[in-house]
């Protein structure tokens, strides 16, 4: 009997612990506040474990409280991590010349910017970053991962990638350079009087880079211009109000945005325009975001520019940046974009917090809101910025596909024979050269002898794009990024729609008149 009162006495001492547990944790009627974290943070700063510093535990709190915001873009950058919030507003840094974003928790390649290690090695745009020097990157955060990128000129980074539809992984060594990553990397004349203006990002000067690549196109007789925002993910946005300014009239709204403390801000075009009249084509793709929504958006809402590719990104948040005391920085979305028809640029989210990367297609844009431009058109709302007509990239023909297929594991030693052999080859040709058939047998030669195993019949059957690649790389070391963008007009279906529409219509009016005709069948 005593035994039996002892194992209640027991149970009952149990049940009431739990029960002051439970009434510690759910105080009745009361909301947690300033107190309640001052409770916690003097239990842990005085009875954890381990004992932290102080001043690091106020940092962990704080970068606690940013994580459960549940904002992809929020993040706070300490003295030591600011060098990453820099980059994209100075424009150089030392490293590796690529882009990563977090895409679903991997590091995946967003940008290889042009004559950079990354673009020697053969990197692409959408590979998975698996491992940095031997160690896996699973579970690290993407700034670990790009400062490991990062590092001393000449110091050497070996990273293993994932390809979309490769079977195996690819290894890649490269050598750290100092980058710099110009906005507007070359601007030239194409076919029939046409500017071409390639626009990589909205760094610190990009408007002034863009602004003189009009100056100068103009002054060489271009009749119209192509301003490329395809893979080109954002910036400052004073930068984007301004490059929209270079071709609408002063105080034209080129943006709307809407925060919680201010209501609803409407930016403007700064200044007279540098090219009002001038007919322009802008080019867009499912990578174009932020600032390059902000600028095709304006220019489409007010029938000064036709929009040609893709359906943009549609990230339509405002983040804005704040300077905390001991040299910290705060970045965290504060409010939405609006183009000035009032269309919202950012895309609706899945219930795990990311971008719905939806597929487009016309039953798609009937379901999605309808506005109109100054002009009285249909441009479509729901997210992102679709295009007045859409087309898609060229395809790599089969043959081409079962190339790159055969050699994907060993695709960093096809691009460095590549280059190394294109480089002995820039001295000995003329602008307008064509590929010789020896030079696919030498190139076939040396992949053999760096011991990139591929039949033969494969790679013959491939020539036309092996061809391509050698002249491709042949004529940027020789001759420079604008005469090889010239020699791949004929693989880039969108620049090719842009010009024959150039072509066709002498004023902006004429150029949207045309792509309505082609739009609607007619």
């Amino acid at each position: 009997m005593r035994n039996r009162h002892h194992k209640l006495g027991i149970a009952l001492a149990c049940a009431a612990a739990a029960f002051v547990v439970v009434g510690f944790l759910l105080p009745a009627q009361q909301r947690p506040g300033p107190r309640l974290f001052q409770e916690v943070f003097t239990l842990v700063s005085s009875r954890f474990v381990d004992s932290l510093d102080v001043s690091a535990l106020y940092e962990k709190a704080a970068r606690g409280l940013v994580e459960e915001l549940d904002d992809p873009y929020a993040s706070l950058y300490s003295p030591d991590e600011l060098e990453d919030f820099t980059i994209t507003h100075e424009g150089h840094y030392a490293g590796v010349g690529m882009i990563v974003e977090d895409q679903d928790g991997a590091a995946i390649v967003s940008r290889v910017f042009p004559n950079t290690p990354s673009e020697r090695a053969g990197i692409r745009v959408g590979d998975q970053i698996i491992a940095l020097d031997g160690e896996s990157t699973r579970g690290w955060e993407l700034s670990r991962v790009a400062n490991g990128l990062k590092g001393e000129p000449g110091t050497v980074v070996e990273v293993r990638l994932a390809r979309p539809g490769a079977e195996t992984s690819i290894d890649v060594r490269m050598t750290r350079a100092e980058i710099h990553i110009p906005a507007v990397p070359y601007a030239t004349l194409l076919d029939d009087g046409a500017g071409y203006i390639p626009l990589l990002q909205f760094s610190e000067s990009a408007a002034e880079e863009v602004e003189a690549a009009v100056r100068r196109l103009v002054d060489e007789g271009a009749t119209g211009l192509v301003l490329d925002l395809r893979g080109n993910g954002g910036g400052i946005l004073d930068e984007a109000i301004a490059i929209a300014g270079l071709f609408l009239p002063r105080g034209t709204p080129v943006a709307r945005q809407w925060e919680r403390v201010r209501s609803e801000m409407v930016y403007r075009s700064p200044a007279e325009p540098l090219a009002p009249d001038l007919p322009l084509v802008v080019l867009i793709d499912q990578w174009s975001a932020s600032a390059s929504e902000i600028v095709a958006g304006a220019l489409q809402d007010h029938d000064r520019a036709l929009l040609i590719g893709a359906r943009s990104f549609g990230k339509g948040l405002v983040q804005s940046a704040y300077r905390l005391d001991g040299g910290y920085i705060l970045k965290m979305t504060t409010g939405k974009w609006y183009t000035p028809s009032g269309r919202s640029i950012h895309r609706e989210r899945g219930e795990d917090g990311r971008l719905v990367q939806a597929p487009d297609s016309a039953a798609a844009d009937s379901a999605r809101p309808i506005f109109h431009t100054d002009g009285g058109r249909v441009v479509y709302g729901g997210g992102g910025i679709v295009p007045d007509i859409a087309v898609a990239p060229d395809t790599l023909p089969t043959t081409a596909r079962e190339f790159v297929e055969a050699v994907v594991a060993r695709s960093q030693d096809v691009h460095l024979t590549l280059f190394d052999y294109a480089f002995e080859l820039k001295d000995t040709v003329e602008p307008g050269f064509e590929v010789r058939p020896e030079w696919r047998d030498e190139l076939y030669r040396r992949l053999q002898a760096r011991g990139v195993s591929v039949d033969r019949e494969i790679y013959d059957r491939a020539a036309g794009y092996i061809d391509r690649m050698l002249a491709e790389r042949v004529a940027r070391l020789a001759f420079g990024d604008a005469a090889a963008k010239r020699r791949e007009i004929k693989d880039d279906a969108p620049l090719r729609r842009a010009l024959e529409l150039l072509r066709e219509g002498g004023t902006q009016r004429e150029l949207i008149a045309r792509a309505e005709g082609v739009a609607s069948g007619g």
